[in-house]
């Protein structure tokens, strides 16, 4: 996925409703009109949804018979998710890192010295 795709998909999934949309299809294909059915919005609203969704790469839709099912893109979401664990086990990584440094008293930067009253602090 390159960086538009991944740009596309994640405006696409800033938006609840589109979050909840992927959600309800995570659970399998559904019509437009069944997906619209728990919101209190129009159904061309939830198509436009359906169709930034689309956009995105994460949702395609199908012809049967009368119906057009959409059906969730699992690879799409599978290159979210890699994209998202690459990054997690880099940061992940780099604090175990500093852990490490922290814990290694010859590596560890040293403590940052108080302050000690002198003579020249009395009064």
């Amino acid at each position: 996925m390159d960086d538009d795709e991944l740009t596309r998909a994640f405006a696409a999934l800033a938006d609840p409703t589109r979050r909840d949309l992927v959600s309800r299809l995570a659970l399998g294909d559904a019509a437009v009109g069944d997906l619209a059915a728990p919101y209190d919005m129009s159904l061309q609203a939830v198509s436009k949804h359906i169709a930034v969704l689309e956009r995105a790469g994460l949702v395609t839709r199908s012809r049967d018979a009368q119906r057009r099912p959409v059906r969730l893109d699992a690879e799409a979401l599978g290159e979210l998710t890699g994209w998202i664990d690459r990054h997690r086990r880099a940061a992940e990584a780099r604090m175990s890192r500093l852990e490490d440094v922290l814990a290694d008293p010859v590596t560890a930067p040293p403590a940052t010295p108080t302050h000690t009253p002198s003579e020249e602090d009395q009064p």
